[in-house]
């Protein structure tokens, strides 16, 4: 019976380790397989790189490795387009294939001292190809070394000298040229300003710079589309460039606008300024009146704003006063020139305070809306116009024409545009409550700016809404060459205020150049009489004309006809 026991327990002590040994294969079956699997990623991974790194040789410049005596092991497609020799001729070869005689020993020696001090050497080299033509190309030479510094290869690459000149001047290029004109742009053009007045400092001559600007630009070029606009500026840079010396400049800093930059004029500012207003006439007159651009005709004129200069001067101030001359020219009617004056700094100053007070005067509540009665022939009031003052509290009431162009340029013009509106509609609405004034109709005066929005006729119809104003009441004022700027828009907008029962009046009717083929498509109710004409009647028989002409135009086109003044 013992020996019984005894040998069950052997038996299961047996089983116990056979179960431990089958876990113990289990767990290194378990080791290598992962070991395995590592093993796998590894070696795709060696695989990729492999891919990769002959990927990027073949992608480089002209590439080849050699080994530690000069022996060609290895090129890439580039450099077999590069020599001439294919991957078969190059092999084995040593790099004394494509030495060239136009490279001295001493210049071999010193690439050599190079690779055994810095284990690198580069620089432009003369190379021979299989056709037999010297060239030079820029290389770089890599020294592979082993743990204990012993050269086992040289990687080579290179690239052809012209390609990076080429590239070298197309970055200088789009860095310092404008790329429609190729004229110099703003940075180069401040580096010659910077040179002239350098030099102005060591002669003590003068010189000057002018702006010019391609009158109504942007309408010009939205007219004839952007490649003939394109065309057009071209042909100016070219006859401004025309026009001037090799020492001058003719640069252009932005879209419609040039500049040319004279050097060395006159030691008088007297003399320099003749010299210069003679300079500006011929820039004015650099295109004619009519360009032809591919077989098309189109009118063109330029506005000219100059300023003389000395040392004393710096680029921006320049430019600012360039730019102050350029507006007087624009201000007088285009297809002008000016030269700046210090008074024309001392307005800008002016100016720029207005802009900073206007901002503030809709918040502070300075502007105000003045009536000015119409009437009919026996002198009975049928309406009012709506005339904006500004009730300045140091320089008491402003009139409109010191602040309303400084608006327009700012685009204060908008929310100020905005305010006469929704006043105007709120005054009717207290006069309708009035038997004595409901009659009245008050006309407003609409900005192109403001006419131009988008949401024009939406911000009528709130400003309508807002007041619960009689739209019948209201009579919006556009001058002649507001509705001409746009013909179809004006229209559009035009017939969807009328459906709200507001009326319009064209202003300042005779002064323009109206078409009377548009006149009779937009559906004004009245045209206004400009003052210059009543002013001079009776007396002067041409203004008597123009006067009785368009009476009979209006009410040959049933509309309303009334003078100001």
């Amino acid at each position: 019976m013992n020996t019984t026991k005894s040998v069950a327990a052997g038996s299961d002590e047996l089983q116990q380790q056979l179960r431990e040994l089958q876990a113990e294969l289990v767990k290194q079956g378990e080791a290598l397989h992962h070991e395995q699997a590592r093993y796998e990623v590894a070696r795709q991974d060696s695989e990729d790189e492999l891919r990769i790194a002959t990927a990027a040789f073949d992608a480089q410049n002209a590439t080849l490795v050699t080994d530690s005596q000069g022996t060609i092991l290895r090129v890439n497609e580039a450099f077999a387009l590069a020599t001439g020799y294919s991957a078969i001729e190059s092999v084995g070869q040593s790099v004394t294939l494509f030495r060239s005689e136009q490279n001295s020993l001493l210049f071999f020696e010193a690439m050599w001292r190079s690779l055994q001090a810095d284990s690198v050497w580069q620089g432009e080299i003369w190379i021979k190809s299989r056709s037999g033509q010297d060239g030079i190309v820029f290389l770089k030479i890599k020294a592979v070394m082993t743990p204990e510094m012993g050269v086992t290869h040289y990687v080579g690459n290179f690239s052809d000298v012209g390609l990076i000149k080429e590239a070298e001047a197309l970055t200088h290029r789009l860095a310092y040229y404008d790329a429609l004109t190729h004229l110099p742009n703003r940075r180069l053009l401040r580096d010659r300003v910077t040179q002239a007045l350098l030099s102005c400092e060591r002669s003590g001559r003068f010189g000057a710079l002018f702006l010019v600007n391609v009158d109504n630009f942007r309408a010009l070029n939205d007219d004839i589309g952007s490649e003939l606009g394109d065309l057009l500026l071209q042909e100016i840079g070219r006859s401004l460039q025309a026009l001037v010396r090799e020492v001058d400049t003719v640069a252009r800093p932005g879209n419609a606008e040039f500049v040319v930059l004279l050097q060395d004029l006159a030691g008088s500012a007297h003399d320099a300024l003749a010299r210069a207003q003679i300079m500006g006439a011929k820039l004015l007159s650099a295109v004619p009146n009519t360009v032809n651009l591919k077989g098309n005709e189109f009118a063109c004129s330029l506005s000219v704003g100059g300023a003389l200069f000395q040392a004393k001067n710096t680029f921006e101030e320049l430019l600012t006063q360039a730019d102050l001359a350029l507006r007087q020219a624009k201000n007088s009617g285009r297809n002008s020139m000016r030269f700046f004056a210090p008074a024309m700094q001392a307005a800008s100053d002016l100016r720029s305070t207005l802009e900073s007070e206007l901002t503030k005067a809709l918040h502070w509540k300075q502007l105000c809306l003045y009536y000015q009665p119409q009437v009919d022939r026996t002198l009975r009031v049928i309406g009012v116009e709506a005339l904006i003052r500004w009730q300045h509290p140091l320089r008491g009431l402003v009139s409109p024409i010191e602040f309303i162009p400084l608006a327009e340029d700012t685009g204060l013009i908008l929310p100020i545009g905005l305010w006469v509106l929704q006043s105007a509609c709120a005054q009717i609405k207290m006069w309708q409550e009035q038997p004595d004034l409901q009659v009245l109709k008050v006309s407003v005066n609409v900005s192109a700016r403001q006419f131009a929005q988008l949401d024009f006729v939406d911000q009528v119809k709130a400003a309508l809404a807002d007041s619960r104003a009689n739209p019948a009441r209201l009579t919006l004022e556009l001058t002649e060459s507001l509705v001409l700027e746009n013909v179809r828009d004006v229209i559009e907008k035009m017939q969807a205020i009328k459906r709200l029962g507001v009326s319009f009046s064209m202003d300042d009717f005779g002064t323009g150049y109206s078409s009377l083929a548009y006149l009779a498509q937009l559906p004004f109710d009245q045209l206004k009489i400009d003052k210059s004409f009543v002013d001079n009647i009776p007396g002067k028989s041409s203004d008597e004309t123009i006067t009785r002409t368009i009476i009979s135009m209006g009410k040959g086109l049933a509309m309303d006809v009334i003078a100001e003044g």
